[in-house]
């Protein structure tokens, strides 16, 4: 999965080091500025896919790098959430009317700000916030419910998406019959294990058509893995 880009633009420096470090605990790639000047440029240079702005920061107002990032074509669609100590529903208003998407005061927990991160990446770039699985040449997007393998679109049933998605989740791992009724059925399907064989079977037909390699390891006595080393 590709590491979300982060601009953070904050000039309380021990505010911005405390984010620094709990956006990297997430993987976040992160860019930092305290001057809404430079801000811009950073944006520019490195489109971003996500920006914490501050409302009060040196040179520009955040208010205005957020008019500013909203006409610049690079970032026209980049989410932009705002940090500030103001307030009151006037400024809050005045911020998502210049094009914030979200709106975070001060005081705020990190945590609560990097839950919130995650659903504003969640609707606006799902593969970014770990939406879209992937391993050797297979994509899955689990929100769109689109699986691509070397580009091109594989069409799958239901209960193929959902085996298919559990490899993914896990690849390399052997799992059983019986723990593949599990995770993909439910543990109340009474379902035969060797249901999953049938489903195995279409999971490979679809997404090795074109003589592909087969990712799908059958290991003897003990199930199947999703395995690119077949």
């Amino acid at each position: 999965m590709a590491r979300a880009k982060m601009l953070l633009v904050e000039d309380d420096a021990a505010l911005a080091e405390l984010l620094i470090w709990h956006f990297k605990r997430e993987d976040f790639e992160i860019a930092q500025t305290p001057d809404g000047e430079e801000a811009l440029l950073l944006a520019k240079e490195n489109t971003p896919d996500i920006v914490l702005l501050d409302w009060m920061v040196e040179g520009l107002s955040g208010i205005e790098v957020c008019r500013r990032l909203r006409r610049m074509p690079e970032t026209a669609n980049v989410p932009i959430i705002m940090l500030t100590a103001r307030g009151e529903e006037e400024d809050r208003v005045r911020g998502l009317e210049t094009g914030a998407d979200d709106y975070v005061t001060k005081p705020f927990s990190p945590r609560e700000l990097v839950a919130r991160v995650g659903a504003v990446l969640r609707r606006v770039r799902p593969a970014l916030a770990g939406e879209q699985l992937t391993y050797s040449d297979i994509e899955m997007d689990t929100v769109g419910h689109k699986v691509r393998r070397s580009g091109e679109v594989i069409p799958l049933g239901p209960t193929e998406f959902r085996l298919l998605k559990h490899f993914l989740e896990h690849p390399g791992w052997v799992f059983s019959r019986e723990r593949l009724l599990d995770a993909v059925w439910g543990h109340d399907s009474d379902i035969e294990s060797r249901t999953v064989d049938v489903h195995i079977r279409r999971l490979r037909k679809a997404i090795n058509r074109g003589e592909r390699p087969d990712i799908i390891r059958t290991v003897r006595s003990a199930g199947y893995a999703l395995d690119s080393g077949a």
